[in-house]
Parts: structure tokens; sequence; C-alpha cells
């Protein structure tokens, strides 16, 4: 049996989000710098125990060797704990330490902090997994667009790129908080008469192109809030810094 998550305002994510942060940097007497220590938060703060396993094993699902893995996380809200995929340890891999932080701020974060009083002691669940320490809450890509995954992934971009930090950052790197537009320029022209297959083809070229100069360009602050190029991007754009635009001519320059 599902269970019904109620709407809330990205506004009410953004304030629970700081509210945390703020009673993590008193309760340690700390002031939160980049980047965000999550691990401490989840681990000291909340009192949360995190494990890597293989989730897809653990949970009976197939893990498909193509998409690799969908399940990237899960949270048993009766035991406070949180089991994220082994294919996200950042110990084994260390290029993947952004992804493994988001998951680790979606779970301790977003569905801890508001979901816990929905999902927790779900007797429908247990049955479904025919275990009484069923998890509260599943965290599977192929759902990414439910209610409380959108919301727990709204909390982790909160909770990791406070907008304060974001725009202090900001202004390091470029002297002010004004607005970045990417231009993209050197577009592929077609051919007359070209087919519906081959436009779609070059419109998938040039969307790649776009988004392989978007998360470059937002590499350096990627780096130092210690998230992934495409996290940061979809933030810098959300926060109304960074803007694309694709002229029909010229050359690639990023400017304001």
């Amino acid at each position: 049996m599902s269970r019904f998550v109620p709407y809330i305002s990205e506004e009410a994510i953004e304030q629970d989000a700081a509210a945390l942060l703020a009673e993590y940097a008193h309760a340690r007497g700390v002031v939160i710098q980049p980047p965000v220590p999550i691990e401490d938060i989840v681990e000291k703060h909340l009192k949360l125990g995190i494990e890597f396993d293989d989730a897809h094993k653990l949970f009976g699902v197939p893990r498909n060797p193509e998409r690799g893995a969908d399940i990237l996380g899960a949270i048993f809200f009766d035991e406070r704990r949180i089991v994220i995929d082994e294919s996200l340890d950042p110990e084994e891999r260390p290029g993947i330490e952004g992804r493994y932080r988001f998951t680790l701020a979606h779970e301790g974060g977003g569905h801890w902090r508001l979901h816990r009083a929905i999902f927790a002691k779900d007797p429908a669940q247990a049955a479904l997994f025919g275990t009484p320490e069923a998890p509260s809450v599943i965290c599977r890509s192929s759902e990414a667009k439910k209610r409380e995954e959108l919301q727990a992934d709204f909390y982790a971009s909160f909770l990791l790129m406070p907008k304060s930090l974001v725009i202090a950052a900001w202004r390091e790197r470029f002297g002010s908080a004004k607005p970045r537009i990417l231009r993209l320029r050197d577009r592929i022209h077609l051919p007359d008469g070209a087919g519906d297959e081959f436009v779609e083809a070059v419109n998938r070229l040039e969307q790649q192109r776009e988004e392989g100069a978007l998360n470059e360009f937002v590499r350096p602050l990627a780096e130092k809030f210690l998230v992934s190029m495409v996290a940061m991007r979809i933030r810098l754009e959300r926060l109304g810094l960074l803007h694309r635009e694709v002229p029909r001519q010229g050359s690639f320059v990023v400017g304001s």
C-alpha cells in the first residue's frame, strides 16, 4: 500500500534544510563552510548509521548490467539506518564522491526530515519484503519523479549547496553576484531536406555539447562543494546565476 505524500513547497524545504545546518552549527560550535560536512551531520548530529551494501541483492531486485545501479539508497526510519549501494562507495570510487554525498543528503536529510512520520513503521512494506526489517523508503533512479523523491532531491540540493554559500562562492569567483550567460555558438547547420532522424540526431548532439559546456563551466564550484557538476549546474540555474543561450553563429564564449 502506497502512502500519500503531501505537497511541500520548495521554500519550506529550503527553510528546513537551512534549519538543519543551523542546528548542526550551533550544536558543534562551528561555522558552515563548503563542502558541507554531510557525513558528520548525518552520523553525529542526526545519529543515523550509514552502511554500504549491494542494495539490489539486499532487496531482491535484479541489477541491470547495462544501466548500472537503479537502487541508490534506502532508509530504515525505525532503525535509524541508511543503506547506500556499494557502487557509490567513495573509498572504492573517489570520482563518484559527489553522487554519494548527494545520495546521503537525499536519505539522511530529505527523507529523514520530511518523510519519517509518513513512512515509519509500515507493516505493508514489511509484508511485501517478507521481513519485519523492511526499509521505510527505497530510492530508485527509475522512480525519481515520485513526489517524495523529488522533495528529497530538493532537500539534498539545498543542504549541500546553501544559497548564501553558493552566492558567496560565485562572488569570490566573479567579483559580483551578477548572473552569467553561457553562449554556445557554431551551431551545426542542417542541409535542406534533412530527414527527421538526421535532425533528431543533430539536436541530440547539440544538446550534449551544451550540457558538456555548462558542466565544465561549473566544475570549480562543483569541486569546492564536493557535488557533481550536474547538481551544481542545476542549482546555479535555479538560483538565476547561470543562464544558457544558443545564438546562431560565432564562437563559444562565457560572458555577462
